[in-house]
């Protein structure tokens, strides 16, 4: 299901995704990264979770964002970020593939990643712990032939663990 403007998904896109519990540095960058994005053409598609995913469709809400929901289009998860995504709708889309009233599971989320990944060109983890869903999204990107791409960061910064892993190991 698709709300919003669903011509939006006929552009290239790229997904940013990263940890909840973002650094300043990290959503700063995001933001960057977003916004250069969308001016450079392409539009920005990610799960509309706190943290980085919340940074990078504020930033790029003038040029065009995709959030992918975990739940149903009327389930938003998490709630605060409702204006953001009545917000997105204008220039951008909404997709979720549950239903009308599927409130998000958390088995939901990791599915929801591989659409993430599946409706971009590449993806960019710019913050992700060692185990997280950022990570799925990455290696959902990489089984779907897209392209991985990873912001390093400090090697004392939990945040930074998985994608300093994905720049080690190529």
């Amino acid at each position: 299901t698709v709300q919003g403007d669903p011509s939006v998904l006929n552009r290239p896109c790229v997904a940013i995704v990263g940890s909840r519990n973002a650094s300043a540095a990290g959503l700063k960058l995001t933001a960057l990264l977003a916004r250069e994005l969308g001016e450079a053409g392409f539009v920005v598609v990610s799960g509309l979770a706190r943290g980085i995913d919340t940074a990078a469709h504020g930033a790029s809400l003038e040029s065009g964002t995709v959030a992918v929901l975990a739940g149903g289009l009327d389930e938003v998860y998490p709630p605060q970020n409702l204006p953001l995504l009545e917000r997105l709708c204008e220039r951008g889309a909404a997709v979720s593939e549950m239903p009308i009233g599927w409130a998000p599971r958390g088995r939901d989320f990791p599915r929801r990643n591989r659409l993430v990944s599946g409706l971009a060109l590449g993806t960019v983890v710019v913050e992700a712990a060692r185990k997280s869903g950022s990570l799925i999204t990455a290696r959902f990107a990489n089984e779907q032939g897209r392209q991985v791409f990873a912001v390093p960061g400090s090697p004392l910064d939990p945040r930074a663990e998985g994608g300093n892993h994905l720049i080690r190991e190529g």
